[in-house]
């Protein structure tokens, strides 16, 4: 097992990666002061891990509320919290009462939200289940739901206690939801960490086939990463943005597919193709850069290009971004491989041209075009 510390002060709190550790009870055992939580998962994770844990509580003397919702980030919203608060207060939940996040992102976001909220705030552990939440969602506090004019746009900064990320969660999971946590693996090599993209270029067939070791290092190697911006930067005033490198563009195809057809991860590999295209119009990165970004998504099993939703329908969700700030559109480009900025000022036929380039889907009901080759003038 290794263990690493978001460090944040008096609310610091460790990350144990390893395999095996849903059996270990202990780990999260400090903090359940009454002996008493409320288990919060779904319909997919239940079945295959939530016995396990519960034996493990009840090995210390842990009993707990289980709350199974719906699977999937079209359940992301006021309706599913209110299923989570309604068991709470039915189960008579207290303010010593820990939430328990079994699951990915979506659970561990719902989680993290309703604990910020129920009572005040009650805590909160993370045991995330999939490849992504373990690498980003589950680590730095960002807890919400989805509305429906954006993702996560309702929400709270609430930090856990502890993270828990058992690497066996992850030999259930499916291929492509491995892929969409590679994509958040690989974002961290792109913004700030460039051997660690080396790393990623060199070992991807082994992370894709699931090799025990590969898995440990880039989980381990991503929640050190995100560990040191959060702590730099915990509520996203500076550094922290950086983290949402094509996020602006993927949360603009979540939201315009409909919640639950694209992957988060799927949506970010696209979106931070258009990063990149984008990066390189404003003269910072090279088409060789682009093409070795692509390249290594293209690795990874995710998408490349873009669902056509129109350049119009694109600019309107972009413009509900939660980076938005007096008014302007704010992205996170690449000066270079390595190294990312949030910049605000894209002049508007840049974006456009890359909105045009890099959406190479046809959605039903739009009208497809002819584009040029992605990275091109």
């Amino acid at each position: 097992m290794q263990t690493l510390t978001v460090g944040l002060g008096d609310r610091s709190y460790p990350i144990h990666i390893g395999k095996g550790l849903l059996a270990h009870a202990e780990l999260i055992q400090m903090h359940v002061p009454r002996g008493r939580v409320a288990i919060v998962t779904n319909t997919t994770v239940a079945p295959l891990y939530l016995e396990k844990l519960k034996r493990a509580l009840q090995n210390v003397a842990i009993s707990s509320v289980n709350v199974i919702l719906p699977d999937g980030e079209e359940y992301k919203n006021s309706e599913t919290l209110n299923l989570i608060y309604d068991a709470l207060l039915k189960n008579r939940c207290e303010r010593t009462t820990p939430l328990i996040a079994l699951g990915g992102g979506v659970i561990g976001d719902m989680t993290g939200y309703a604990a910020a909220t129920y009572l005040r705030g009650v805590p909160f552990i993370q045991i995330p289940t999939t490849l992504l939440a373990q690498v980003d969602s589950s680590v730095g506090g960002k807890t919400g739901i989805n509305h429906p004019l954006g993702k996560n746009m309702i929400g709270a900064f609430y930090q856990p206690r502890v993270v828990l990320a058992d690497t066996d969660t992850l030999d259930t999971l499916p291929d492509n939801e491995l892929a969409a946590g590679i994509a958040e693996v690989i974002k961290y090599g792109l913004i700030r960490d460039l051997p660690f993209l080396e790393w990623l270029e060199k070992n991807m067939n082994k992370l894709l086939s699931r090799d025990t070791e590969a898995l440990q290092y880039a989980i381990a190697r991503s929640c050190q990463n995100k560990a040191e911006v959060v702590a730099a930067d915990e509520r996203e005033s500076g550094e922290r943005a950086l983290l949402n490198l094509g996020h602006t563009f993927g949360h603009a195809i979540e939201s315009g597919m409909g919640y639950g057809n694209w992957l988060h991860g799927e949506g970010v590999a696209a979106g931070t193709i258009m990063a990149s295209d984008l990066s390189q119009r404003m003269g910072w990165i090279s088409a060789q850069d682009v093409n070795r970004i692509r390249m290594l998504f293209e690795r990874a099993k995710l998408p490349v290009v873009a669902p056509d939703l129109g350049p119009d329908k694109y600019l309107e969700l972009m413009g509900l971004d939660k980076k938005v700030e007096g008014g302007k559109m704010r992205f996170v480009l690449l000066k270079k491989i390595g190294h990312a900025v949030v910049q605000a000022d894209v002049p508007m036929e840049l974006l456009k041209k890359t909105l045009q380039v890099c959406c190479a889907v046809t959605v039903p009901g739009l009208q497809s075009t002819q584009r040029p080759t992605l990275g091109g003038g």
